[in-house]
């Protein structure tokens, strides 16, 4: 037993939830202010051991890359202040959010960049259940290279009356990431988007990536999501799963099918389950 095995910890305000585990990473907490609740992205350079010894100097959020999940309820009312502490301008897409067009993060067309040093306050309502994910608008082949990306996470009000939506023992989530690193050095370079020789689950590549651990006879879900420049299969030995969801929404059971692997396309998530045999 350690960190990695431990249940996560549950919300001690706002609505209910049970919190997902994000492999290698982390839930970003929030405060509530007057119904409201408040985030705090800090876009930085960071650093991440991709593998034992192996260490990337990477751009982020908080600390991290992938920056850590947010996780919200459908119809939170929620404000997400964003400070610019990279080396240029920045803004913040919240990918799949149904939101006011000035809230789309898209920087010069929906709204200013975000200085250098400066802060951008987004605020918006959560308006349906499902798994998202956040990341620049600015400068994206650059930044999105670098690993400036995170998961978006929102619990449904009233999971009994959710379509789709079903109870599970576990639920796990993680981003695949792509880099090219030349041997020596620790900077991704970011004009060879087709061509990575690291290959990443939450910029950590194996043997450290942390486990999914399960019981047997435990549902689980897994969330996956794509903001790499190529699709990817994703397979679970001696499993049989089910395609529960995309970020379009989840799957109702009659519609579901049993899968060998599913293919993830680029700015695409998959929510997969299983019973653990």
């Amino acid at each position: 037993p350690g960190p990695s095995t431990a249940p996560p910890r549950q919300p001690t305000a706002g609505r209910p939830y049970r919190q997902v585990v994000t492999l290698n990473g982390w839930t970003l907490p929030f405060r509530m202010n007057q119904g409201v609740k408040e985030f705090h992205l800090v876009a930085e350079t960071v650093q991440r051991e991709i593998a034992p010894g192996m260490v990337a100097k990477l751009w982020g959020y908080n600390g991290s890359s992938p920056g850590p999940t947010i996780e919200v309820v459908e119809g939170d009312r929620l404000r997400i202040f964003v400070t610019n502490r990279l080396p240029e301008h920045t803004a913040v897409h919240w990918h799949g959010q149904r939101l006011p067009n000035g809230m789309d993060g898209v920087g010069g067309l929906t709204q200013p960049q975000i200085p250098v040093g400066k802060t951008f306050v987004y605020e918006f309502d959560a308006r349906r259940s499902g798994t998202f994910m956040y990341h620049p608008h600015a400068d994206e082949m650059v930044q999105m290279a670098m690993g400036m990306m995170g998961l978006w996470v929102t619990h449904p009000k009233d999971p009994a009356r959710t379509p789709g939506y079903s109870e599970v023992e576990r639920d796990y989530c993680f981003l695949l990431n792509a880099f090219d690193i030349e041997p020596g050095s620790a900077v991704p370079q970011v004009n060879t988007m087709l061509d990575f020789n690291l290959w990443c689950w939450n910029s950590r590549a194996f043997p450290a990536i942390d486990p999914l651990v399960a019981r047997r006879g435990d549902r689980v879900r897994i969330r996956v999501g794509n903001l790499t420049m190529t699709n990817h299969p994703i397979h679970l030995h001696g499993h049989e799963f089910e395609v529960a969801g995309t970020d379009g929404g989840w799957t109702r059971p009659a519609a579901r099918w049993p899968e060998v692997t599913a293919d993830i396309a680029v700015g695409q998530m998959r929510a997969l389950e299983f019973v653990a045999d």
